[in-house]
């Protein structure tokens, strides 16, 4: 270790010769510098256009009090947020979006590791099986909705056919607003567990053979492998997969949608902010004041996830 000696002159700072400068922004290193500009300024000028403009949109149409079509609005500043969470409706649509997203969040991740297990045995047809748990995900949400209504329509539903033939009535799955909202968290969980099948299915694939090798040999029965191994090495894909799901979930509208078209019992926040704006009330900043909330809600709980849940993940 060298010190700087009292009174000794001070060493005068090191300057970067020019010719050295020069080499640092010449030749290869500009060439580079513009291949990544004309790469990347397009993708940031369209995610600024069609993302963050209408989110910045959207927090000032919130402070208006205007009707969706009229040509004047009132601004009104947070009487639109205040009015939502001093209305009956808000604790029943805080609490529908709650108990989809922790429901088919909690269901998809289980089933879809569930599902994973199965598909990584050696057993002949698991390359079609790993084909048809993935399908449903690929799937327009309309469609999977008309055709699961098809099953659980009370009147003509396949369930209510099979039902009668053993001497017992249909549930009314659309018109009772707690079993309307049962029967679109099964659809939803049917139509994503694959996803998380498959990302699982890359997990287990990957981890390393002689620990597992080495755990057998110690005698550790498949539990035991799979509890005190397997799980904890897998814990960088449940969080990147807690992440994606959760707020996949938060965003779910096409299932609804075409399941129950007014909403009876299953008013998430993404679905309660389209009925006002589109539906019967047409009040567009009472909508875009539920759609700010959705999104400080989504970005809350993704700074919480990365900020706590990241400290429990194995890396290595």
């Amino acid at each position: 270790m060298t010190r700087q000696l009292i009174g000794s002159p001070a060493r005068p700072a090191q300057t970067v010769p020019a010719a050295q400068r020069r080499a640092r922004w010449s030749g290869r290193t500009r060439r580079d510098f513009f291949v990544f500009l004309a790469l990347a300024l397009p993708n940031l000028a369209l995610i600024a256009v069609f993302t963050y403009l209408p989110l910045i949109n959207n927090m000032y149409y919130s402070t208006l009090d205007w009707t969706l079509g009229s040509a004047s609005a009132t601004v009104v500043g947070f009487d639109n947020y205040i009015n939502f969470f001093t209305s009956s409706d808000a604790p029943q649509v805080l609490g529908t979006t709650a108990l989809f997203t922790v429901v088919t969040v909690g269901g998809s991740m289980v089933l879809g590791l569930l599902v994973a297990l199965a598909l990584n045995s050696k057993v002949r047809g698991t390359t079609f099986a790993r084909s048809a748990v993935f399908a449903p995900y690929v799937l327009s949400g309309v469609g999977v909705g008309l055709v699961w209504l098809f099953i659980f329509d009370p009147g003509y539903g396949v369930l209510s056919w099979l039902l009668r033939g053993i001497g017992q009535q249909s549930p009314q799955w659309i018109n009772d607003p707690q079993l309307a909202l049962v029967m679109v968290i099964i659809v939803y969980v049917w139509k994503n567990l694959g996803y998380c099948a498959v990302v699982y299915l890359a997990g287990l694939q990957s981890l390393p053979k002689d620990v597992m090798e080495a755990a057998s040999l110690d005698g550790a029965n498949g539990v035991r492998r799979f509890i005190s191994i397997s799980v904890p090495l897998l814990s960088p894909t449940t969080f990147f997969l807690l992440i994606t799901t959760m707020i996949s979930s938060l965003q779910a509208f096409d299932l609804i949608r075409i399941m129950t078209p007014l909403g009876n019992g299953t008013n998430t926040l993404i679905y309660e902010a389209y009925l006002q704006a589109f539906g019967a009330y047409n009040r567009a900043g009472y909508s875009a004041a539920i759609s700010v909330v959705l999104f400080a809600i989504l970005l809350i709980i993704t700074v919480l996830q990365l900020r706590f849940v990241e400290r429990k993940v194995h890396y290595s």
